[in-house]
Formats: structure tokens, C-alpha cells, sequence
């Protein structure tokens, strides 16, 4: 779905009893333009081509009227009354874009240099770029051939993706073939767990027919799929010609992306508007913008002729150098409302750079990534709200204690606070299991893990002074989570050992 056809979907006015002042304001336009525009009274025996000359305004009928300019300007202000609206305001701790599986298809036939570099090279700079475009969002990635592995599951760290991305080649894979319906059935249950509707983008360069139908006819509402198809301009393929899903072909710049991550995030942002609690966002300043600079002119004899005046205005003010433009911005928007308009854009870093309510820059450095800064922030409000959000932001940053401090802290200023005490609770397991999991590694209770360096917030200095040596004799095959805890050779030689694991327990 296109955003436009989004948009109208989802139009509905926050304050629809506002339009019913459409009525007195077409019904005056009405009767204004039917007077003006009147045929005068016949003059018996005068010519009709004398009459036409002496008649003032004998033309008038197929001009704009100054009438027609004022109705417009009341139909603006009585549309932008109304609050016209199709998304709610973004929730700072809700992902605005849809959870997302990516699979790859990793494949000899995935080598073609026919795509520079070669398909599957450009297929990772697609992906990388998507990460960058849905940043914030959990995106997890799948690969497959003859089997299909989980490669990373859902994060919204794209550092945590890249390597693991750089390391699939067609040599990794346990088996040849192309068993893309498994890796369907991957990415699905790494969905199931997901609150809301999510989405599956394959990244792949032809399909068998036969899946293409079973892909075709899958009916799973919560389940948007789209196709990103790594073929060169003028190649086809019978099998991704066959699918009926949002299919986009590879291009060289970033418009096959946007166009799929609209379509793909529809249903997410449809399910937000639904089951948000945000409130809605009103548009309607959009239509007072129009409305304003009509109103500046309604009175000069002709104004509706004089819009050249306008466009010059207008590229000007886009011919203007960076500074100048800020300078513009200044004399219409706060910067409160010039912050808003980065953080809606995704501009988090320099949306809290121009916030001045300290809920809003906070909030802006927490999408940012900048959660001690967030913290710090939110540490100069005293409601339940910002409370909160300090402990997420301490959470983020790996500091549980003050976590649980601004949970406890939360709960104290409201009680009854959505999700403080489920967090409270959580962030206190997690510290538990950080300390119990350091004992038992520097305590020798738990066979193929040794003491690091790093200390995750262990204050009570729990498991510090016992130190062990873990016999390097052992022939037992390690598993998943023990390859993830301690590999430390190329990414391609762990994931070829990891999926070699898999496909055998399978």
C-alpha cells in the first residue's frame, strides 16, 4: 500500500462536529457567487453585441471570484478545526516500524556478478541499508539453502547484525538446495512471539514455481511477506513472477527499500492506530499553513492571478544556504516544534539537540542510543512518567541498579503505573542471574564458561575472588549458545560450525 492510500485509509477528524460549520460557509459562497454571477436584465431593441460592451464584468462567470478565494480559506480552517488525524504520536518506547525477518537466500546461484558486486554482496548492502532505514526496529535474519538457520534473532542493534551478515557465503551452508519454504517457517515462529502483526522480507534471485503458489496462497493476516528480487534489468523468473505479494526489484538506489517498507509496515501502523494509547496526532496545522497565506491576499483586486509572486518567495526561501533556512525556521516554529518535526523524521540526534521540554529530549536521546544522557535528562522531572523512562534508559545501558531504583522509584510516585512492577520484577531477575551466573562461572559450577572481564553492575562484588581452570581436553560438541558465548575465530567459520550443528540435530 502506497503512503497516500495509507493516509486515506486511515483519515478520520479528532473533532468531526467542527464540520458541520461547512454548511453555513458553502451556503454563503453560494449565494455570494449566484448573485455576482447573474445574467443582467434584457434592454429590449439593443443589440446583443452593444449590450456585451456596455455590461461591466460581462466575463466575471469564468473567473475566480474573490468570494471563491474567501470560501476556500473558510473550508481550510473549518477542515483543520476538525483535527484531521491518521496516526497516533509516536510512543518513545514502542518501535514505530513493524518487527521484520529478513531471509536470505545464500546460494551458488546468489554469486552472479551480473549485480555488482555479485547478487549476494548487494543483497548485504540492501539489508545494511534497510537496518539504517528501520532504525529502532527489532529485525531479525534468517539464511538458507538446502536447510534454513536462524542467523540472528530479533534485535534492534543493527552492529549486532553486521558481522553475522558478513560472514554468509554459499560455503557456510551445510547442504545445497533451496528450501525456501523452511525458511518461511523460520521466520514465522520468530514472529509468533511478537505482541503485533509482523513482517518477512525475502531477499532472493529466483523461486521454484511450486513455492511460489504455496507463498501466493498463504492467508496469514498477522503476517505481511514481501519479495526484494536480486535480478539484473530484463532478467525474469517463472517462480517470482507467479508470487502475489509486494514484490520489488533490486535498484541502485534506496526506492525499492522505502517502497517495501511502507507496504510491509501498513498493517503495524494500522495495528498501532487500533490499540495505541498515545494520542492522536493532530494534522491539522497542515491546512492552517494555506489557509494563513490566502488570507494575507484575500482583499488586493486580482489576488487570485498573482501566485508567480509566491513561487519566487518560495524558491527563494529553498535557494537560502543551511543557516538562512534555521534562521526561516525560527521565525515560524519553536524549537520545541522544529524538534518535533527532526523526531517524527527520525532525526533523533538533532531533535534532541533542539528540544527544550526536557520529556521530549530525553525521549530523543533514548532513540538516539544516548541512554545515560536520557537518564541524566529524565532525572530533573519528578513524575511517574519520566521515572519510568529513566529506568528503561538505565536498563539499556546495562546499569541494573539504577534500573531498579527508578522502577522502585516509579511505583512510589503511582502505584498502579503500566508495566513498573513487571519491570521492576524482570530487572531484578536479570541482576540476580548477571551475579549467580558469575559465581557459578568463577566458582566452577558451570562446565565451558570462564571468568571474563567484564562486570555487568556487580556491586555486591559477588564471585570476584575465586579464579578456575577449565580443562581444554573436552571432545563433547558445544552447543548453540556456548558457540555464541565465546567464539572467537572469522564469522563465516562459526556460522558454518553452527549450522552444521543444527542440520545434524535435525
Amino acid at each position: 500500500m502506497s503512503e497516500l492510500g495509507f493516509i486515506l485509509s486511515e483519515l478520520h477528524f479528532i473533532r468531526p462536529l467542527w464540520l458541520l460549520l461547512l454548511i453555513p460557509a458553502l451556503l454563503v459562497w453560494f449565494l455570494v457567487r449566484r448573485r455576482a454571477t447573474r445574467q443582467g436584465p434584457e434592454i429590449d431593441g439593443l443589440a446583443p453585441h452593444l449590450r456585451a460592451a456596455l455590461t461591466v464584468g460581462s466575463g466575471r462567470k469564468k473567473r475566480l471570484l474573490p468570494i471563491d478565494g474567501v470560501a476556500l480559506v473558510l473550508v481550510l480552517a473549518v477542515l483543520g478545526s476538525a483535527g484531521p488525524t491518521w496516526s497516533r504520536q509516536p510512543d518513545p518506547f514502542v518501535a514505530q516500524t513493524a518487527p521484520m525477518v529478513v531471509v536470505l537466500k545464500v546460494t551458488p546461484s546468489m554469486t552472479a556478478n551480473d549485480i555488482a558486486p555479485t547478487r549476494l554482496e548487494r543483497a548485504k548492502q540492501k539489508i545494511t541499508d534497510l537496518l539504517a532505514l528501520r532504525a529502532g526496529a527489532r529485525t531479525a535474519l534468517v539464511a538458507y539453502a538446502g536447510t534454513a538457520h536462524s542467523v540472528v534473532p530479533m534485535t534492534n542493534d543493527p552492529t549486532v547484525m553486521q558481522p553475522y551478515l558478513e560472514g554468509l557465503a554459499p560455503d557456510v551452508m551445510p547442504r545445497e538446495g533451496d528450501d525456501v519454504a523452511a525458511a518461511l517457517d523460520r521466520a514465522r515462529s520468530m514472529l509468533a512471539s511478537a505482541d503485533t502483526s509482523g513482517a518477512i522480507l525475502l531477499v532472493l534471485d529466483a523461486l521454484d514455481p511450486a513455492d511460489a503458489n504455496a507463498l501466493a496462497g498463504d492467508e496469514n493476516a498477522d503476517v505481511a511477506i514481501g519479495v526484494l528480487a536480486m535480478l539484473p534489468t530484463g532478467a525474469s523468473d517463472p517462480g517470482l513472477d507467479a508470487v502475489d505479494k509486494v514484490k520489488v526489484r533490486v535498484t541502485p538506489d534506496d526506492s525499492d527499500l522505502r517502497t517495501l517498507d511502507r507496504s510491509l509496515n501498513a498493517d503495524y501502523r494500522r495495528a498501532l492506530n487500533e490499540t495505541g494509547s498515545q494520542p492522536w496526532d493532530d494534522r491539522g496545522w497542515m491546512l492552517a499553513i494555506p489557509a494563513a497565506l490566502l488570507t494575507l491576499i484575500w482583499f488586493r483586486r486580482g489576488w487570485t492571478m498573482r501566485w508567480s509572486a509566491w513561487a519566487l518567495v518560495a524558491g527563494l526561501t529553498l535557494s537560502l544556504p543551511d543557516q538562512a533556512k534555521a534562521g526561516v525556521a525560527d521565525w515560524f516554529l519553536t524549537p520545541d516544534q522544529q524538534g518535533q518535526i527532526a523526531f517524527n523524521n527520525k532525526e533523533y540526534k538533532r531533535a534532541a539537540a533542539l528540544f527544550v521540554d526536557p520529556m521530549w529530549k530525553a525521549r530523543a536521546l533514548y532513540k538516539d542510543g544516548q541512554y545515560e544522557e536520557a537518564a541524566r535528562t529524565y532525572d530533573r522531572l519528578d513524575t511517574a512518567e519520566a521515572a519510568f523512562a529513566k529506568g528503561m534508559a538505565h536498563m539499556r545501558s546495562r546499569g541494573y541498579r539504577d534500573g531498579i531504583a527508578a522502577f522502585e522509584e516509579t511505583l512510589k510516585l503511582d502505584p498502579d503505573f503500566p508495566q513498573a512492577a513487571a519491570n521492576l520484577k524482570a530487572a531484578r531477575e536479570i541482576l540476580d542471574y548477571i551475579e549467580t551466573t558469575r559465581e557459578q562461572s568463577d566458582t566452577g559450577e558451570e562446565a565451558g564458561i570462564g571468568a571474563d572481564d567484564t562486570v555487568f553492575d556487580n556491586e555486591e562484588e559477588r564471585g570476584t575472588e575465586t579464579e578456575m581452570n577449565v580443562s581444554e581436553d573436552g571432545d563433547r560438541l558445544l552447543t548453540t549458545d556456548q558457540w555464541m558465548s565465546f567464539v572467537d575465530t572469522r564469522t563465516g567459520d562459526f556460522l558454518r560450525q553452527r549450522f552444521a550443528i543444527e542440520a545434524a540435530e535435525q
